[in-house]
């Protein structure tokens, strides 16, 4: 399979006609190897407008969805990221200039994708996703659904650092920007989305005599 062509389709026919205009995202998606942040058996499933599974029941978001929180995000050179479940969007920011680094509870993520993410110069860190790696981030960034707004992960952001997720409480959820001020949090709600829930960030259940 060519992947080069596979991901200059991938662009044309699922980024730039989502108004996703801008020209440098557009080349670090066409740039980064989409295909090597899945098993080699399944590599040819990266550029179908599909969700497939990297391991441990992760997956990678939709190009359409993922790019569209990418430049809701207006990512600079020279800032700071941290993607939270979200290996192949922590290796989209490297390439537009930023020092990202990539969280992830399931180690058997990055037994699938730390090569690519290394040669990218992404750092990687086996953690649960409650709780975010260290703090200062310019952008927090996540490829999985979650249930509300991520308190834990907002503080994480400095002032003026952004978070773009998908909230998700039934079958579909919401994209969402947050912007931390000084004086507190913005949220806007960008697009419809329905990535996969973490099912570690969803509350337990409670019953009710």
């Amino acid at each position: 399979m060519d992947f080069a062509a596979a991901r200059k389709v991938m662009v044309d026919s699922q980024v730039r006609v989502n108004d996703v205009t801008d020209r440098a995202l557009q080349a670090a998606l066409l740039a980064v190897p989409r295909e090597r942040f899945l098993p080699e058996d399944r590599a040819w499933s990266a550029y179908a407008e599909i969700e497939p599974e990297i391991a441990g029941g992760r997956r990678l978001m939709l190009a359409r969805d993922l790019s569209k929180l990418l430049m809701a995000l207006d990512a600079r050179p020279g800032e700071s990221a941290l993607a939270l479940a979200a290996p192949y969007a922590a290796a989209v920011l490297a390439r537009l200039g930023l020092t990202a680094t990539a969280q992830d509870s399931e180690a058997a993520v990055f037994d699938v994708a730390g090569a690519v993410l290394a040669e990218e110069g992404v750092e990687t860190v086996v953690a649960p996703l409650t709780t975010p790696a260290g703090g200062g981030y310019d952008i927090i960034i996540c490829e999985g659904a979650i249930p509300g707004r991520p308190e834990a992960w907002l503080k994480a952001l400095n002032v003026g650092g952004r978070m773009a997720v998908v909230e998700r409480t039934g079958p579909a959820g919401k994209a969402v920007l947050y912007v931390r001020g000084e004086q507190g949090v913005s949220r806007r709600e960008l697009f419809d989305a329905a990535p996969p829930m973490l099912v570690e960030l969803s509350p337990e259940p409670t019953f009710a005599l």
